[in-house]
């Protein structure tokens, strides 16, 4: 794949439809396709009041910090990256962050994570831990990380590169990949695929939802789950009778 192919522009229709489905199906969809691990381990949503959240990467790499390169003032050792990251992360973006998995400090706080969700962007995503995780909770922005982590980014981290290919909770993400979120965790669906997977995995979503209709009802999983033709049959004669939009 080019570069030129890879920034192709993605559709509103296309990210509001890969918004609308859970994780799960999400990961299913790129099973098919023969991507077997595209979610991010271990890292958990903090905000109570955002259940998720679908948006472009937009990435930041760490590297440990060094005492005769990162000063005790980031900003005058002149890494400042991270601020840079927030002010020019595009609207609808979401903030990827290559921590190396590493908690010993944190890769932001409610500073940071205020500004980003007031400049627009989708969220703010790391394998490593945030500050702050109290108001984190009630702040209406998406974030997600390994843990909540009091010490400050600077004591541990250096921040190395922005939009550069990074790995994050074992999963290589590339600036531009589309990460999808909810309360269970976080899919990366390679750019290349979000168009063709959107509107298939939202007819996955509602087909199981009727499929989780029955089970529920005390039928079987035989026949059900995965549907026969005759349930296949059932749910689309119901979607004739009562047509819904996708």
């Amino acid at each position: 794949m080019t570069d030129e192919q890879q920034q192709e522009p993605l559709s509103r229709e296309v990210l509001d439809k890969l918004g609308r489905v859970s994780t799960s199906t999400l990961a299913t969809q790129l099973y098919k396709r023969g991507f077997r691990q595209p979610t991010l381990l271990g890292v958990r949503p903090l905000s109570q009041v955002v259940d998720g959240f679908v948006g472009e990467a937009f990435t930041m790499r760490f590297i440990p910090a060094r005492e005769d390169v990162n000063t005790l003032d980031p900003y005058r050792s002149g890494n400042t990256l991270q601020w840079e990251a927030i002010e020019n992360v595009p609207p609808g973006h979401v903030i990827v962050v290559d921590s190396r998995g590493d908690t010993s400090a944190a890769s932001g706080g409610d500073m940071l994570m205020t500004r980003a969700w007031k400049r627009g962007a989708a969220g703010f995503v790391t394998d490593g831990g945030l500050r702050d995780g109290q108001i984190l909770s009630q702040l209406p922005f998406a974030t997600y990380a390994s843990t909540v982590t009091i010490t400050t980014r600077a004591a541990w981290h250096h921040v190395a590169d922005l939009q550069v290919p990074i790995g994050c909770a074992g999963v290589a993400v590339y600036p531009g990949d589309v990460l999808v979120g909810d309360r269970d965790g976080i899919v990366v669906v390679p750019r290349a695929l979000a168009a063709e997977i959107a509107g298939p995995a939202l007819e996955q979503e509602q087909l199981e939802s009727y499929i989780s209709t029955k089970i529920h009802a005390g039928e079987p999983l035989w026949g059900n789950y995965p549907p026969s033709e005759q349930t296949i049959a059932e749910y689309k004669a119901l979607q004739e009778e009562s047509p819904r939009g996708t």
